[in-house]
This record gives C-alpha cells, structure tokens and sequence, in this order.
C-alpha cells in the first residue's frame, strides 16, 4: 500500500523540516501543501525531503489540506495521512493509526488526543467539547475528538473525499462526509505536545465562534 502524509503548513519554517524529517520514517512521501507562508516554509520542506505544492495566498486550513489530497491523488497513493505541522503530532504514531486501514477494518482513522493522559490545556478542552456538539448536531455522528488534524484515509476514503470549507471547519465537513459515504471509522488514541507555540497558532475564543457559526450556517444551506 502506497502511503502519502498530507501536512498543510502555513509560516512553519522554523519547525517543518524536522516535522518532515520524523513522518518520511513511517510513509512512503511526505507533500506539504504550503498555504501561502510569507517565510521559507516552502524551501524548509523540499530541503527536508517533501514534495512541496504551493497556494499563492493564503486560503485556510481547509483549502491546504484539499490541495494536499489531490497531490497525493497524483502520486497514487492508496493511503493518505494528514497531519499538522507544527509539531503536536507525533508521527511515531502512524504505524498504530494504520493498523485498522491495512487490515481492511475501517475507511477513516479518527485520531484521538483524549483517548491518553495528555496533558491538554482546558482551553483546548471548551473548544474541542464545543466542535463536538456542533459536530454531533450538524452530522450525527458523535467523535470524541472531531477538530484534531491527525487523520487517516484508506483507499475508499482517499477516491471519495471532497473538502469545500477552507477554514477549521473542515474537520466538522470530515466527519459529514463519513456520514454521506457510509465510511467504516475507528477512534485511536495518540499522543500530543502542546507548547507555548502551538497554544499561541490555535484558535481564539472569538475565531472558535465563528468556526461554529460557519458550521451552522452551512449546514443549513445544503
């Protein structure tokens, strides 16, 4: 099986290349869809070893990690990885995550950074407790951990996928389209690293709202 990581990157140069560095150990090739960055994100990752494919401004979390997929579609990859790329993940992680994918159990790998004794800041924890919710009443389907980037998609998830939403609200738009596509799913648990950093790059209270709002309102058109 072909695996391809996805890592949507936006002003990470201080911090992708070892990102890249540590995933290329578990996949066969790492695209870093570069959203735009201002700084040598781009250059960092080809130097690192990944296939870089470049947005000219930057369009969102969403429209990276989409632009990623259809690179990896180029390359054939009969497995993609998504992750983030500022050092949260562990990618140490990914043999495990693929485990259910490569036994032909499930469609899609819902990584969970509850499911272990992390020490996740309370702040993540309101607004990963409000994705849910708006998660659960946008789709209905509950995800204990339905905003975290770390995903696996198998073969059939990799041909139907289909990101619209440009914004975080993409990880709620995942989980609807496991609903639509009937797509087998499995939760497994992983490890994250928050840092002053990461902490810093996550969403404001007030960003949090309007991801939610977006949510709603979509769900209301379709």
């Amino acid at each position: 099986m072909r695996i391809i990581a996805v890592i949507p990157a936006y002003n990470e140069a201080n911090r992708i290349a070892g990102v890249v560095e540590h995933t290329r150990k578990f996949v066969d090739i790492v695209v870093v869809a570069d959203d735009g960055s201002t700084d040598a994100t781009a250059s960092s990752a080809r130097q690192a070893g990944a296939t870089v494919v470049s947005h000219s401004q930057n369009c969102g979390a969403g429209a990276a990690t989409m632009t990623g997929i259809e690179a990896a579609r180029a390359l054939h990859a009969d497995a993609i990885v998504t992750l983030d790329a500022d050092e949260q993940h562990d990618p140490r992680d990914i043999p495990s995550l693929l485990q259910p994918i490569l036994a032909g159990r499930a469609d899609v790998i819902f990584a969970n950074r509850f499911g272990q004794k992390n020490r996740i800041p309370l702040i993540r924890r309101f607004f990963n407790a409000i994705g849910n919710l708006v998660t659960f009443a946008t789709t209905g389907r509950w995800v204990n951990d339905s905003q975290c980037g770390f995903k696996i998609f198998g073969p059939r998830a990799v041909r139907e996928v289909s990101i619209r939403m440009s914004g975080y609200e993409f990880c709620t738009e995942l989980v609807r389209e496991s609903v639509q596509h009937k797509w087998r799913i499995e939760e497994l648990p992983i490890k994250v690293l928050y840092s002053q950093y990461t902490l810093a790059k996550g969403q404001s209270f007030a960003n949090g709202i309007r991801t939610a709002l977006r949510i709603l309102l979509r769900s209301f058109l379709r």
